[in-house]
Order: C-alpha cells, then sequence, then structure tokens
C-alpha cells in the first residue's frame, strides 16, 4: 500500500512549508495537501524541491474554510474565485508536478437552489478538467459528510457517482474518503467495490473522532485487503489528526497494517 501525508492535517507541529521535510524524515516519499493558503506558492515549490517528495494530489482553493466554507464551484456569486484560482492552480501543479486536483463543490445555498447549483458545479469542473487536460491532470470529486461540514451538496458516494457521470470529461474521478463515507453512508468495502473502477483517490482517517487507525471502528487491515482486491493503483491519503503529542508518534498503525 502506497502512503501519502496530508500535510495541512500532519505535523503541525511546525510551520507547512517545513512539513515537506519533515514528511520525508518519516519516510515519506509522496505528499498532499489542501489549498496552501497565504503561503507563497515559489517557497511551497522550493519545499517540494529541496525534500524530494512527491506531491500526489492537492486542492483547489475551497474558500475560507475556518468559516465553514467548502468549495466555490456551486456559488453563482462567488464562482469567479474558483475561476480565478484555476490557472494558478494548474500551473502550480505543473511546477511540482502533480497530476490530480481535488475540487471541493460546495455548500448548499438557502432558497431551495440544489439543482441550479448542481449544474453550475458540473459546468465549472468541466471547464476546469478540460484546462487540467492540457498538462495531463484528473480533477477529483469528492463526498464529503454533512455532519461536520454543513450542508455539503456531494454527501454520499452516488451523489460523486452521479456528479461524474454529469460531468463527462474523461479526466475526472472520485476521491473516496473513507472516514466521511463512514459517517454518511458506512459500507465502506461494498461501496469501494461497487465504485472501484471511478477512484483515483483515497483518504483515510478513523470514526469517530477523525484520529490515525486504530482509534476508532473503522477495520483498516480489512479496507486495505479490499483496496489490493481490487487493484487499487494510486496513494492512500493519511488526512487524519493525530491523537499523539507529535504525528511520528501516530504511525505506529503502519508497523502493524
Amino acid at each position: 500500500m502506497n502512503f501519502s501525508a496530508n500535510l495541512s492535517m500532519l505535523f503541525k507541529e511546525v510551520p507547512f512549508v517545513e512539513r515537506f521535510e519533515r514528511a520525508r524524515l518519516a519516510g515519506f516519499d509522496a505528499v498532499e495537501f489542501w489549498w496552501p493558503g497565504d503561503d507563497d506558492l515559489d517557497v511551497v515549490a522550493a519545499a517540494v524541491g529541496d525534500s524530494g517528495v512527491s506531491v500526489v494530489l492537492f486542492n483547489f482553493d475551497a474558500g475560507d474554510m475556518a468559516a465553514g466554507d467548502r468549495g466555490l464551484l456551486s456559488d453563482p456569486e462567488r464562482q469567479h474565485r474558483f475561476t480565478e484560482n484555476l490557472p494558478t492552480a494548474l500551473e502550480f501543479a505543473r511546477r511540482v508536478e502533480c497530476g490530480q486536483l481535488n475540487a471541493l463543490v460546495g455548500v448548499e445555498l438557502p432558497g431551495g437552489r440544489r439543482e441550479e447549483q448542481l449544474a453550475l458545479a458540473t459546468q465549472n469542473l468541466r471547464f476546469a478538467a478540460r484546462e487540467a487536460a492540457a498538462i495531463g491532470a484528473k480533477v477529483l470529486i469528492e463526498a464529503i459528510n454533512t455532519l461536520e461540514n454543513g450542508p455539503y451538496l456531494v454527501s454520499r458516494t452516488a451523489d460523486a457517482a452521479t456528479l461524474l457521470e454529469r460531468v463527462q470529461e474523461p479526466n475526472v474521478a472520485l476521491q473516496y474518503d473513507a472516514y466521511h463515507m463512514q459517517r454518511m453512508e458506512g459500507n465502506l468495502a461494498a461501496t469501494i467495490r461497487a465504485y472501484g473502477d471511478q477512484i483515483a483517490h483515497v483518504q483515510i482517517a478513523d470514526c469517530p473522532g477523525r484520529g490515525e487507525p486504530g482509534t476508532g471502528e473503522i477495520n483498516f487491515p480489512y479496507l486495505f485487503h479490499v483496496l489490493d482486491e481490487i487493484g487499487y493503483p494510486g496513494h492512500v491519503g493519511l488526512e487524519y489528526t493525530p491523537t499523539t503529542e507529535t504525528t511520528e508518534e501516530s504511525f505506529g498503525w503502519m508497523v502493524r497494517s
């Protein structure tokens, strides 16, 4: 199993740009992260190069996450922020040789505009996919739970797959997050088997609590067996909040897996 360290969740003991080297020293050759926010992209790219790790995924700008934003693609008043971020994100992906970008869709707005929002998200995903194809990159769609993230528009695997079908671009795929889907629907193994050919990236955290594997109810050794069984070729992103004093101490489960 190939693991990637999510640097937006792990190694928070140090500033973001220092986490690339920390990941390498911990034994990772691959990392992922959310949109770097206010960090200088030149500095981030230099940190990637200096550490020698591969970037396997990062998110497009999803807005003010701390304030509750979960993507901008479906908000007609703020979609311009996504379209403005798109060329910047793709150029950064080219620089760090990242082939996958996750596009959070956004939360449902008041007023019963769900279908209108999904149509707008479809349009923006299609445009992003066509732009990403020019650098050989994929755009990913992720379902996330509504219990912690507000009324997110795509909260179940079937919803994400339906949106994928609506977009109809060959370089759009699913990002499957075991933590979010355990909270929303359970039945992880059967879902992975059913949608495996559409899944380009997997992320994990245990449930409840979003800690490292072994702190909750998910049977991760079996889940990894299922991923091997379906021939999943990608990385498994560690997108959890360590329950240990340091991030490095949270990796004991990897020895046991």
